[in-house]
């Protein structure tokens, strides 16, 4: 009798959860969407999280990580799917990943990411965030073979937005890769080759004359080059 009475309480209690399950589901899939009228980002990151736990989704997680990264939030995007390379992650899975890690300082990371992406889908967008990294990180090889495919495969109506000054600004993608590319010819060889990053600089300032950081390039280059110039030349 005993065992009986505990039988039927243990499918009772079962019952009750499973109302209660589903209760709680209703409820916070109408808290969604309410606050995806309302615009309330946190909240509709509050309610997406409780349905995560109520019912764990792959697809959810990487949608609450994109949420998190679109509002700068990347070590909360990186908690919620982890930075794990895995064959199965979706496109926005590794991009979320690859934009949190370069945005938290950790090029080498970031570019196992942009591997994949890469790998998936070549464009010239991910060969310049590539060939960015790649400088960073010292791999001036891999980096020339991006910069150059990108050139090979630029069109004129791309674009690139930069974020150094206090109003962010687009500019063309082909003056964006020719400024890269001066950063990379100035790197291989920072005694050598400014004659010859200056020129990229001034290729890209010919596309546009009012891209910022490609202009602010071309002015440390000429500074370096007048104090080189200054130096008394040393004889044997």
């Amino acid at each position: 009798m005993k065992q009986i009475t505990i039988a039927v309480i243990m499918l009772f209690s079962v019952g009750v959860f499973a109302q209660t399950n589903a209760d709680l589901k209703k409820h916070y899939e109408a808290y969604y969407k309410q606050m995806k009228k309302q615009g309330d980002i946190q909240g509709i990151i509050n309610a997406m999280t409780h349905l995560e736990v109520l019912e764990p989704s792959v697809a959810r997680r990487d949608t609450i990580a994109y949420i998190y990264l679109s509002e700068g939030q990347y070590m909360q995007a990186l908690n919620t799917i982890g930075v794990e390379k895995n064959a199965t992650d979706s496109d926005m899975n590794v991009e979320v990943k690859a934009l949190a890690l370069k945005n938290l300082n950790q090029p080498k990371m970031a570019l196992e990411h942009y591997e994949v992406l890469y790998k998936r889908d070549p464009n010239v967008y991910l060969a310049y965030e590539m060939a960015d990294l790649k400088i960073q990180t010292q791999d001036l090889a891999g980096a020339k073979l991006n910069i150059d495919y990108a050139l090979a495969n630029v069109k004129d109506d791309m674009k690139r937005a930069y974020y150094e000054t206090q109003q962010p600004y687009e500019t063309s993608m082909k003056a964006a890769l020719l400024y890269l590319k001066g950063i990379l010819t100035f790197t291989e060889n920072r005694t050598a080759n400014i004659d010859a990053a200056l020129k990229h600089m001034n290729d890209a300032l010919a596309i546009d004359p009012n891209f910022n950081l490609a202009r602010v390039s071309r002015e440390a280059l000429e500074s370096q080059k007048a104090q080189a110039a200054k130096k008394p030349a040393t004889g044997n």
